[in-house]
């Protein structure tokens, strides 16, 4: 006599079988140098930068303010959106001063060795530099040592993207 496992059984296998295939199948590709993940388990790619939101508004306003459709800037791969035309104007003459570190993807995730996707409401500027972070939680670790945890991203990033 053959026994199958319950329904419920059978069904977080196949979504295990499922997740494990999604990322073996990313895996094989390198990783764009800009986040432009969507939210959630299951978003997968976009060609937003930060969800949307305006870089310059981080450094100007000093909290995250979702960009406009009207005012776009096409920058290593990925499509950047700004509240205003000056964001934008601001940001075209230098934008590595604006970027976030590490392309977007959450800091403390590039730190240990994941990109992964962020919160816009989680951020910290350090000396100048914008980084993001997952959520609320990996932002309180993150805050525990950012100086530490920049040293470590920094050493990690670039081999990140070529996995």
């Amino acid at each position: 006599m053959t026994r199958s496992a319950p329904p419920s059984q059978t069904r977080r296998s196949v979504l295990a079988i499922g997740i494990a295939a999604l990322f073996a199948g990313t895996a094989a590709s390198a990783a764009p140098p800009v986040n432009t993940l969507k939210g959630g388990v299951f978003g997968g790619r976009a060609n937003v930068a930060i969800l949307g939101y305006d870089p310059v508004a981080y450094f100007t306003d000093g909290r995250p303010v979702k960009g406009e459709p009207a005012f776009v800037f096409e920058w290593m791969g990925a499509k950047w959106q700004f509240a205003s035309q000056s964001h934008l104007d601001l940001f075209k003459a230098e934008p590595g001063k604006y970027a976030p570190q590490y392309g977007g993807y959450c800091a403390y995730g590039v730190s240990q060795d994941n990109l992964v996707g962020i919160e816009p409401d989680k951020f910290t500027i350090l000396d100048g530099k914008l980084y993001l972070n997952y959520d609320a939680d990996v932002q309180a670790t993150w805050l525990k040592d950012p100086a530490g945890y920049v040293k470590q991203a920094d050493a990690k990033f670039k081999a990140l993207l070529a996995k």
